[in-house]
């Protein structure tokens, strides 16, 4: 089997923009007691996650740092909430895709690096080819346009991580509190072949979720079907 990681396609004839933000999130972190470092990154995601039955929903619809116990707390409160095999983050989001979106959209859609959408009817013709672990989550962006496309967001788990052998060979390990790796995404990737799913044919990485990873299945499928708006780069593995 081979993995390709998805990206924008620069060279596209499609418009479309997006501007906008997951309904909520759980905050950063500030000041870990372990390892001192302030953070958190939404380039996880969970778009499935419904968090209108929690009391306290305030709590998580403003970005922000707190300290690594009230983080904790309310990494508890959603956690029953979760999709099989979510891991959290400082900073994960959760909860539909909100904004603006404007302009022309091909069947697949790349908004950032760590963000894949699909119009349905491109979603209904990829789950037809049984493609494995393909869920589609509903948006709420608000079009300017006439027959505005209806776009999902895949809900992509983190799993799979990066060889040792192109992470630098002194690296740290991760903070025993927070998890915090510390390291800078290589630029030549190598995938840990131990660690790749059987399961799924589009994930992110779970030591890099910056890193959206699909299967030759998942390319082959997206070219016989004619679904562009994303380009697809080999990613060797080890």
């Amino acid at each position: 089997m081979k993995y390709f990681r998805v990206k924008e396609d620069n060279s596209s004839i499609y418009t479309g923009r997006i501007a906008g933000r997951h309904k909520w999130g759980l905050p950063g972190i500030r000041n870990c007691p372990a390892c001192n470092a302030s953070w958190g990154t939404d380039t996880r995601s969970y778009p499935s996650v419904d968090l209108s039955p929690v009391a306290a929903l305030a709590d998580f619809e403003e970005p922000r740092a707190e300290p690594i116990e009230e983080y904790e707390r309310l990494c508890e409160v959603v956690r029953p909430l979760l999709p099989p095999g979510a891991l959290l983050q400082p900073g994960a989001t959760l909860g539909p895709l909100v904004g603006r979106a404007q302009g022309r959209f091909g069947p697949l859609v790349a908004p950032s690096s760590w963000a894949l959408l699909v119009q349905r009817e491109a979603l209904e013709k990829l789950q037809a080819e049984r493609l494995l672990g393909l869920k589609g989550c509903g948006t709420q962006l608000r079009f300017r346009q006439r027959n505005a496309p209806e776009l999902l967001e895949l809900e992509l788990l983190p799993v799979g991580q990066l060889h040792p052998d192109c992470l630098p060979p002194n690296r740290k390990p991760p903070c025993s509190r927070c998890g915090r790796r510390g390291l800078t995404r290589p630029d030549d990737m190598l995938l840990d072949a131990s660690t790749l799913p059987g399961h799924l044919d589009a994930f992110r990485l779970e030591d890099f979720s910056t890193v959206i990873v699909c299967t030759e299945r998942f390319v082959e499928a997206c070219r016989r079907l004619g679904l562009d708006g994303v380009s697809f780069h080999g990613i060797p593995m080890e």
